[in-house]
């Protein structure tokens, strides 16, 4: 193996994993942003309202802020990641960043390793690494992104990439190994020049998912995981379970820590929550039915005539997105972290309008009593 000087200061790498809880919430709180662009507005008007979000959630002690990889979507402004990060790391000081997740199969580890430790040197201590094992995007595009029509998603493929990403951010192939003198700049490598000085921190690896192949992998490696509740609610508690019972101590975690996403929307009035939450649904269907779009506004959502099998998935839908007024979402979430147990909530807001998202991180925070900056 490579030796790499280590710096004399040490950093519990668990530290930069748990949250901290604020307020009377029951667990720390989170965002998950979408980025998403509403009917009537521009991607530009939607990067805008994304580092007013965050600028709002490091002020009112919601923890970390994630963007998510999606490709092809007229409505989802967040293809880049790791650009957005860079970005928002420009407009905030102590609000962690990270993302919800990259996909590892669309990338070159060695490419998301350089970008990730660019990240890490723009704002040390601050980045997560969030990796998903899905293309984000339909098969057309995802063999686009990957200049080859065979996908690789089996069971095989993405620990192996996992495992090469891991080796790149450590700088630890072994001697020997084809890329045992590659490195990844900013990185480790650093540290063995002449002068070098080593950060203490390196991102956080977590592992995200929908069902239980990544929640097992999390667990038998001993990472965070992170679990999409706000699309997959029928999975979260076996795969939770699933995770917590392969869970192996490891140099990262002593024991298991979970987050959800949780898609929750709070307005100032009841009926103005059923309204925006409506528009989003609507977007999910021209999604599912292969004709995704920019985010209908409410106003479109009602004059829409759904058909049975589309009112059907609406109620579906609907049904696992907590919304309502501020004391109605926060009951909702107590409930659902009373239920599956998660170490961590994170929340997001999908509406037509980014004042309506900001508004209801807002609503949320002040019904934890969250504290002000």
């Amino acid at each position: 193996m490579r030796s790499r000087r280590q710096d004399p200061v040490t950093v519990d790498p668990s530290d930069d994993i748990r949250g901290e809880r604020h307020g009377s919430a029951p667990v720390p709180l989170s965002v998950l942003d979408l980025v998403t662009v509403g009917a009537g507005r521009t991607a530009t008007d939607a990067l805008k309202k994304s580092v007013e979000i965050a600028k709002l959630a490091e002020g009112r002690g919601y923890h970390r802020y994630w963007v998510a990889e999606h490709h092809s979507m007229p409505g989802v402004a967040s293809s880049s990641p790791a650009v957005i990060l860079a970005h928002l790391a420009a407009h905030t000081e102590r609000l962690r960043l990270g993302s919800g997740g990259v996909m590892l199969p669309n990338h070159a580890p060695l490419v998301i390793a350089e970008q990730f430790g660019t990240l890490e040197a723009m704002a040390p201590g601050r980045i997560d690494l969030g990796l998903g094992r899905a293309p984000g995007t339909d098969g057309a595009t995802a063999a686009a992104l990957r200049r080859t029509e065979r996908l690789n998603e089996g069971a095989d493929d993405f620990p192996q990439q996992l495992a090469e990403l891991t080796r790149f951010l450590d700088d630890d192939f072994p001697d020997g190994h084809p890329y045992g003198r590659i490195h990844a700049v900013p990185g480790p490598v650093q540290a063995t020049s002449p002068g070098g000085v080593q950060s203490p921190h390196r991102p956080p690896l977590w592992l995200l998912g929908s069902s239980g192949f990544s929640a097992r992998l999390a667990g038998v490696l001993g990472l965070p995981f992170a679990f999409a509740h706000h699309f997959s609610a029928q999975n979260t508690i076996p795969a939770l379970d699933l995770y917590r019972e392969s869970f192996k101590p490891s140099a990262v975690l002593d024991a298991p820590y979970a987050l959800i996403g949780v898609s929750a929307l709070a307005t100032d009035e009841e009926n103005e929550a059923r309204r925006q939450v409506l528009a989003a649904a609507l977007n999910m269907v021209r999604l599912r039915t292969g004709k995704p779009g920019l985010v209908p506004t409410p106003e479109e959502a009602e004059e829409y005539e759904f058909s049975d099998m589309e009112r059907e998935f609406v109620s579906s839908w609907n049904s696992n997105v907590i919304h309502g007024t501020a004391d109605q979402v926060r009951t909702g979430l107590d409930d659902l972290a009373k239920r599956t147990g998660a170490d961590e909530l994170m929340i997001t807001a999908n509406a037509h309008s980014g004042d309506v998202r900001l508004r209801s991180y807002e609503l949320i925070a002040d019904a934890y009593g969250l504290p002000r900056a």
